[in-house]
């Protein structure tokens, strides 16, 4: 049974930080390209960053320079690391895989950013 699971959301005052992590099992970890995607109510989910198994990155435009995305294939883990956080960063984070023939996703964590 795969599952990721998600984990580090909460609460934070504007400029703040966090660190998100997703812990994957089921899988052959290395072998999947890795994403954070996030969803604000009443918006699309939007991709925020992604790592390729061979630890290539990208990140959207609107997270650049804050967000940092990175994977340990020995943890079969993917984080998210979140600086100078701004309200509109706030929504749901879930986690992706993305491999040949299959994608999963977690089931979110909250980021709240608020005063």
């Amino acid at each position: 049974q795969v599952q990721l699971v998600e984990s580090g959301g909460g609460l934070v005052q504007p400029g703040g930080s966090l660190r998100l992590s997703c812990v994957a099992s089921g899988i052959s970890f290395s072998r999947y390209n890795m994403g954070w995607y996030r969803q604000a109510p009443e918006k699309q989910r939007e991709l925020v960053a992604s790592i390729t198994t061979g630890g290539r990155t990208s990140a959207a435009e609107s997270v650049k320079g804050r967000f940092t995305i990175s994977r340990d294939n020995a943890k079969n883990t993917v984080y998210l690391q979140m600086s100078s956080l701004k309200p509109e960063d706030t929504a749901v984070y879930y986690c992706n895989a993305n491999g040949m023939y299959r994608i999963y996703w977690g089931r979110g964590t909250q980021v709240t950013v608020s005063s």
